[in-house]
């Protein structure tokens, strides 16, 4: 059977039409997807963050209003630091706060600090610590991380910001001492950063 070149023509321009079609709605569907992963992440940090700053005590967009911050206080990784304000005056600094040494890896928290230096809450959002001896950090598993709502370097002091095992005044968990005391050296720390950097932290604010 002979083909002609113009019927080869027409079959490979109609081959590149359907690729083309392809192309763009792969295009079309991956950005369309893209777009309601990041919303749906954005409004995941938003409902976390007023977890902790509830909506009605400040007016800004605390996630158009972050800095970033690289100190070795806080560790090796650039910290997400997201304020809230209320008619201009600082209400509280929320931190991205990465635990490091956790038995499994990285413990990314949100620690809130309120402009008087005290906690407003500590949340996990994310770990990979062991089932059933470290994941009671997580707030669906115990309610070990509201130990921390309140409290301040001076309540307990400094010095007593570990766990028990070590002397401090923070419980540990049955068998696993590593992930709190992880979690409490974070926390700290953060604490820390905050009480030197109070005024730089909210003088750069856009409000």
């Amino acid at each position: 059977m002979n083909v002609s070149y113009k019927q080869m023509f027409s079959a490979a321009a109609m081959m590149g039409l359907f690729s083309l079609i392809g192309i763009g709605l792969v295009t079309l569907v991956h950005h369309s997807t893209h777009s309601r992963i990041s919303e749906n992440q954005r409004q995941t940090l938003l409902n976390s963050l007023q977890a902790l700053i509830p909506a009605q005590t400040f007016d800004n967009d605390m996630l158009a209003d972050a800095i970033e911050i690289e100190d070795s206080t806080l560790g090796s990784k650039p910290v997400a630091v997201y304020r809230a304000i209320k008619l201009g005056n600082p209400v509280a600094a929320v931190f991205s706060t990465i635990a490091p040494d956790g038995y499994g890896g990285d413990i990314h928290l949100l620690v809130a600090v309120k402009r008087d230096g005290s906690l407003a809450g500590v949340r996990v959002l994310e770990h990979k610590e062991t089932p059933g001896l470290g994941d009671p950090i997580d707030e669906n598993k115990s309610r070990w991380i509201y130990g921390f709502d309140g409290l301040s370097l001076g309540n307990p002091p400094e010095k007593l910001w570990k766990v028990k095992r070590d002397g401090g005044a923070f419980d540990q968990f049955t068998g696993a001492t590593i992930t709190p005391r992880a979690v409490v050296k974070a926390v700290r720390n953060t604490l820390i950063f905050f009480k030197s950097n109070r005024e730089m932290l909210f003088k750069q604010s856009k409000k």
